[in-house]
C-alpha cells in the first residue's frame, strides 16, 4: 500500500502507474504530445456523439424523444458525484506522492484530489448514454471512454484505480439514471400529445 492522502493506495495501482509513466517517459515525443494533449478532444468527440445519438431520437415517439432530451443529465450528475468523491475521499496525485516525471507537463495542485477521475467519469457516462440512445455510435464511444480514461494515467496524473472507478460511475449512473429520467419524460410528451388532439370546443356556434 502507498499512503497517499486519506487513502492508502493499493499497491497493484501504484505498481501499474510506474510502469505505464516510464513506458511514456519513454515514448516518442509525438505520442507524448498526442495523448497529453488529446484527453480533452476525445471527450468532446464523446460528447458530439451523444448529440448525434440525441438528435436522432428525436423523430421517433414519446420515450425516443424522452431519451433525447434527458441525455445529458446523467453525465452532469455523474461529474457532480465525482466531484464530490473527490472531497470525501482526499487522495494526493500519484505525480506529487511517488514524484514520477509525467508527461502532462505539470501535476495538478494541492487539493485537486485524484480519486475519481473527473475525465474518465465523464467518458464512462457520456458513452454508456451514447450505448442507450444508439447501439452503433456507442459501440464508436466505448472503445473511445476506454482511451480517454487510460490517457489520464500515460501522462502521470491519476492511478489506474482512479480512471477505473470513474469509468464505472460514470457507466452506472447513465445506465441507471438515464431510463429513470425518460419514463417521466416520456410520460409528460404523451400527456401533451394528447392534449393537442382533442378537438377544439365550437363556442361559436352556442346559441
Amino acid at each position: 500500500m502507498v499512503d497517499t492522502g486519506d487513502m492508502d493506495v493499493p499497491g497493484i495501482s501504484a505498481e501499474w502507474y510506474r510502469d505505464v509513466v516510464d513506458v511514456a517517459a519513454d515514448s516518442p515525443q509525438p505520442v507524448q504530445w498526442l495523448v497529453g494533449h488529446g484527453t480533452e478532444g476525445v471527450i468532446l468527440l464523446l460528447g458530439a456523439l451523444l448529440l448525434v445519438a440525441a438528435l436522432g431520437r428525436l423523430t421517433g415517439g414519446p420515450h425516443d424523444r424522452a431519451l433525447a432530451l434527458v441525455a445529458p443529465l446523467p453525465t452532469l450528475l455523474a461529474y457532480a458525484g465525482s466531484e464530490w468523491l473527490k472531497t470525501v475521499v482526499d487522495e494526493d496525485r500519484p505525480c506529487r506522492a511517488m514524484a514520477r516525471a509525467i508527461i502532462a507537463g505539470t501535476c495538478p495542485p494541492p487539493g485537486d484530489w485524484s480519486f475519481p477521475s473527473n475525465h474518465a467519469t465523464l467518458a464512462g457516462a457520456l458513452a454508456v448514454t451514447t450505448l442507450l440512445l444508439s447501439r452503433r455510435l456507442g459501440l464508436v464511444a466505448l472503445p473511445l471512454a476506454a482511451l480517454a480514461a487510460f490517457s489520464r494515467v500515460f501522462v502521470g496524473v491519476h492511478y489506474p484505480h482512479d480512471v477505473a472507478a470513474g469509468v464505472l460511475l460514470g457507466a452506472l449512473v447513465a445506465a441507471l439514471v438515464t431510463p429513470l429520467l425518460a419514463r417521466p419524460a416520456a410520460e409528460g410528451l404523451r400527456r401533451r400529445a394528447d392534449r393537442a388532439r382533442r378537438p377544439v370546443p365550437d363556442l361559436a356556434g352556442r346559441p
